[in-house]
């Protein structure tokens, strides 16, 4: 019987590191994956995840170690192999903070037509670090990788309006940003009171002014020694589409199952949907962008710290993502609305960033 981590009789070897041409022939057994794990080709070396699980248990770790690849897509694969197995320790493994002291969770990314019907489901993993708040509240921050995208949107995007233009190239440096708009049970864990109409611990906190906001993350920041903020503009808009180009984050349109809106009235051939007139609990739609946030289409519009065309002591900010009384077109990744910095409302609430590490 052959020994599974040698080249079978039948192997070519490739050296070096380079990717393999399609079809061409590559060093076999445990010691081709463990060779092709050290490709620089991030795809290469997911294919060669795949292919570890043939050689028990030693190909196991090798999956394992994935998970401290340099690359995020990497470790995503490697995790999503991993899930599906069934031993204790690796069930212990993936329960247990990462390298870089997050947590993964494995999430579904949906996309849809311009009918609003499913047409993909896809697996991927979040990494979130949480905060403690006390009193059993917490607050979980997700892992924004930072990257290049074209800000704004298409002069052929419908809805779109002339300051969405010109498209151009922004780069944004890693953050986290808040898994959920900034609850009622976290404002009240971090101020000492809850402003909302729709009360509820669960809900968006609403009728927070700009300043009000901004005051929660300052002393947000002072009980965990993190730098918390609002997000700039770019940093909404790019968390937000999380690598898409389409109108929302998952497709081409939006219904009222996957977000809280104006169902009255559509943005493009799905159905008339329900109009809740209300907020909704956070998260309570289930469905996340490739960073896993949640909520970044309607239920509350969300603060932003600045406005690229006006000053810092302007009287209005401004807000993003829609909210449940506002119309579909009005909750798209690249629509922006200035309102006073003074304002309250019980449409308007804010997600928080963080641009400290998870560990600190």
């Amino acid at each position: 019987m052959n020994n599974p981590q040698q080249p079978r009789e039948y192997d070519a070897v490739l050296g070096g590191n380079s990717p393999s041409l399609e079809g061409a022939a590559v060093l076999g057994g445990i010691e081709g994956v463990k060779l092709r794990l050290k490709n620089p080709d991030s795809k290469v070396r997911i294919a060669a995840l795949e292919q570890a699980l043939n050689y028990g248990e030693q190909g196991l770790d090798l999956v394992i170690a994935g998970l401290k690849d340099k690359s995020w897509d990497v470790q995503n694969a490697a995790y999503l192999i991993l899930n599906k197995r069934t031993e204790p320790r690796i069930k212990q493994i993936l329960e247990k903070p990462n390298h870089e002291g997050l947590t993964l969770e494995q999430i579904e990314v949906i996309t849809v037509d311009k009918f609003g019907e499913i047409i993909q489901r896809q697996p991927r993993i979040a990494r979130y670090f949480t905060e403690d708040l006390g009193n059993g509240v917490t607050l979980e921050m997700a892992a924004i990788s930072g990257g290049t995208f074209m800000m704004g949107s298409p002069e052929n995007e419908i809805g779109r309006r002339d300051d969405e233009s010109p498209q151009h190239q922004v780069t944004v440096p890693s953050f986290f940003m808040g898994k959920y708009p900034v609850t009622q049970a976290q404002y009240q864990a971090i101020t000492g009171n809850n402003p909302s109409c729709f009360k509820d611990s669960n809900r968006p906190v609403e009728r927070v002014s700009w300043y009000d906001a901004g005051i929660f993350c300052q002393k947000l920041s002072q009980r965990t020694g993190k730098n918390y903020r609002l997000p700039s503009e770019a940093e909404w808009e790019y968390a937000c589409r999380a690598g898409t180009t389409t109108p929302f984050h998952f497709g081409d349109t939006i219904t009222t199952d996957l977000a809280n809106y104006h169902g009255n009235y559509t943005y493009r051939q799905e159905p008339i949907g329900v109009y809740r007139e209300k907020t909704r609990e956070v998260g309570s739609f289930g469905v996340a962008n490739n960073f896993g946030l949640y909520d970044m289409h309607g239920n509350v519009w969300e603060w932003c710290q600045n406005h690229p065309d006006i000053e810092e002591n302007a009287y209005r900010r401004p807000k993003r993502g829609g909210s449940w009384d506002y119309i579909p077109g009005n909750c798209r990744s690249g629509y922006s609305q200035d309102y006073s910095s003074n304002g309250r409302s019980n449409n308007l609430g804010f997600r928080v960033v963080c641009s400290g590490a998870a560990g600190t």
